[in-house]
């Protein structure tokens, strides 16, 4: 299935898009802003001569990421792909098979043991976005213990069968989308199933009944529609890179939001899209923002001077959010995937993205954010701009030399913001360093002696990361599922040790939606430090914004305050801005009342946990020089 989507943000919220919208020609669309709900609009920003590609029509490859009722809508045509075309059936047309609706008697059911119920639609697919809504229905319904939402590949079916539904093998393949639901009765599965299928099936069905054309490829879909310039591919890994192939001969730029692309397919990507002057942003693209057009997780900010290249989804959310709200504006976005500094990507992209930015008038500075990335590659890239330029090097070990006077490095996102700030001749923000010393140094005095432990527990991957480099500077080894040093990894973790997890890893994904989308999925982790008498301080981060949970603090909240009663601190960082639909101030303020210590920035809440392990307040001031970590053993030839 795939569905062309045009999208645009309302004037008041955005003036830099609402300045070509006013002058843009109409063309009628489906309005869709949820999955419950379809509606009729007349829009269609038609953007020329741009260097670079604001959203005019995107069309989506794969189901779309729905958003919250606001603003930032998504307009929307189904595209109807022939599935005979393709080597495998990886869409569906976008009428629902009739065997695929839950009240349909072609669907079948495994028998029901206890309150296990496993229901299988045939011939269905749905792409991870959907099916992650799919899963946390299921999950939030009452009476329902352990639920999934999945495609019946082999590996899945597996999965299933260790999670002790195993009584009875499925009859499904690759194909097919099944729902699994272990809860408290049969009526209490039957209903969360039901309650599933809807989300996936029936809103889908009524808001095609009466779409008045229905298109076959990508081909007729740009002859009726030939101002579009952007592509997002939303499908399995390994459909990916044929539809990506497919956009770039089409003259589109691509979002790659799909991930497990195959390196050297990647690199062939990025290479044909630079002869043909196309960016390909991803794979595994999930945040991207261009003209102030949110693509795929991302925050809503106003329009201003700054351009953000980042080889990290929530790293770039985090710099988008600090600059936000320090007062900065941003002009564009651009996601290129977290392998494009890699010495075998090169940085295709991000030297693509730089050139366009430095180009554009509407960019005064820019923001590069990578994990450690391939030092010749990333020195090459920096000799590139002419405008004030920062790049926030996550885990810097040493000093990078020899790039241009106008060209800042430093190794927090923190930072990295600040000194984008600085480039721009604004003063210092207040990062709130004097009222978190404060709270630290209440929370330490509670703390018993016998209490000595750091546990993160993070949604967001790259944010974990910086936790990692900046906590082990003080405290030595941080042992973690996504380790920067190959000696800590978790289960290499002594008794005692500090511990980061990235929770967004797939390892704790798989069977689950991802921890932005589903609070509930720290919800056992959160449990249990309460009852570890050796944890000093919890920290975690809350990410919102669109995509995200509509209201972690809801689940979040009442498990933190848990912990606190116990005797440990909690550190929380919610990240996200004024404008954000969850309600920042809301949030932040729902974590204070159960007790936790809320930073304002995640390098902030990082040091402020150090802080409370070593009973140190002074710490959460910190801002140790890039390349000071003596506990790190990092190959200075292949990484910085």
């Amino acid at each position: 299935m795939a569905q062309l989507i045009c999208q645009s943000a309302d004037g008041s919220q955005n003036s830099l898009v609402a300045r070509y919208v006013r002058n843009s020609a109409l063309v009628q669309l489906a309005l869709k802003r949820s999955p419950a709900c379809a509606r009729r609009m007349i829009i269609h920003p038609a953007v020329d001569h741009l260097s670079l590609p604001l959203p005019r029509i995107a069309i989506l490859i794969g189901p779309s990421l729905s958003l919250p009722d606001n603003n930032h809508t998504r307009y929307e045509m189904r595209i109807h792909y022939n599935k005979r075309a393709l080597d495998a059936p990886c869409f569906n047309a976008a009428t629902v098979p009739s065997q695929a609706i839950a009240c349909d008697k072609k669907m079948r059911k495994a028998p029901v043991t206890k309150s296990i119920v496993v229901s299988v639609h045939n011939n269905s697919y749905k792409d991870s976005i959907c099916l992650l809504e799919a899963t946390r229905t299921l999950l939030e319904y009452p009476g329902v213990a352990w639920g999934w939402a999945f495609m019946a590949t082999p590996a899945n079916l597996e999965t299933l069968a260790k999670a002790g539904f195993t009584e009875d093998p499925l009859r499904a393949d690759a194909n097919d989308l099944v729902l699994a639901v272990r809860a408290t009765d049969e009526s209490a599965a039957a209903a969360a199933l039901e309650a599933a299928s809807r989300l996936l099936f029936n809103s889908e069905r009524s808001s095609v009944a009466n779409e008045p054309e229905q298109i076959f490829d990508l081909r007729s879909a740009l002859k009726l529609h030939p101002t579009a310039n952007i592509a997002i591919i939303s499908t399995p890994g390994h459909y990916a890179t044929l539809e990506a192939q497919k956009a770039l001969t089409a003259g589109l730029h691509v979002l790659l939001f799909s991930d497990n692309v195959p390196l050297e397919d990647e690199v062939a990507l990025k290479r044909r899209g630079r002869r043909l002057g196309r960016l390909v942003m991803g794979p595994g693209a999930g945040t991207a923002m261009l003209g102030g057009v949110g693509l795929g997780f991302a925050n809503r900010v106003s329009a201003g001077p700054v351009g953000i290249v980042a080889a990290s989804g929530t790293g770039a959310q985090e710099a988008m959010s600090l600059l936000d709200r320090w007062g900065v504006g941003v002009s564009h976005v651009i996601g290129v995937g977290g392998r494009d500094l890699s010495a075998e990507v090169g940085g295709i992209m991000t030297e693509m993205a730089t050139r366009a930015l430095d180009a554009d008038a509407d960019t005064q500075a820019i923001l590069l954010i990578s994990k450690p990335p391939s030092r010749d590659v990333v020195a090459r890239v920096l000799e590139l701009p002419q405008k004030p330029t920062v790049a926030s090097l996550i885990g810097l070990t040493a000093p990078l030399k020899g790039h241009p006077q106008h060209v800042t490095i430093c190794d927090t996102l923190e930072e990295g913001a600040s000194r984008t700030l600085a480039g721009l001749g604004m003063p210092p923000p207040d990062n709130g360093v004097g009222r978190l010393i404060e709270k630290v140094a209440r929370a330490a005095a509670r703390l018993n002696a016998g209490r000595k432990r750091l546990v993160g527990l993070y949604s967001g991957g790259t944010l974990c990361y910086e936790a990692m480099m900046v906590a082990s500077r003080r405290l030595g080894p941080v042992f973690s599922n996504a380790p920067f040093d190959e000696n800590w990894t978790i289960e290499s973790a002594p008794p005692g040790a500090h511990i980061c997890l990235d929770l967004g890893e797939e390892s704790y994904t798989q069977g689950r939606p991802h921890p932005m989308i589903d609070a509930r999925a720290r919800a056992e982790l959160l449990r249990r430090q309460a009852s570890d008498p050796t944890v000093a301080a919890v920290v975690f981060d809350v990410v919102i914004g669109d995509g995200a949970h509509p209201d972690p603090a809801s689940v979040l909240a009442p498990l933190a305050a848990e912990v606190v009663r116990s005797g440990a601190a909690v550190v929380v960082y919610v990240l996200g801005t004024m404008r954000d639909p969850q309600g920042f101030e809301e949030q932040r303020a729902r974590f204070e009342q159960a007790g936790c210590i809320v930073a304002d920035s995640a390098a902030r809440a990082a040091l402020a946990a150090t802080a409370l392990v070593l009973r140190d307040p002074s710490v959460a001031r910190d801002n140790l020089p890039p390349g000071f970590s003596p506990f790190l053993k990092i190959n200075p030839e292949k990484e910085i």
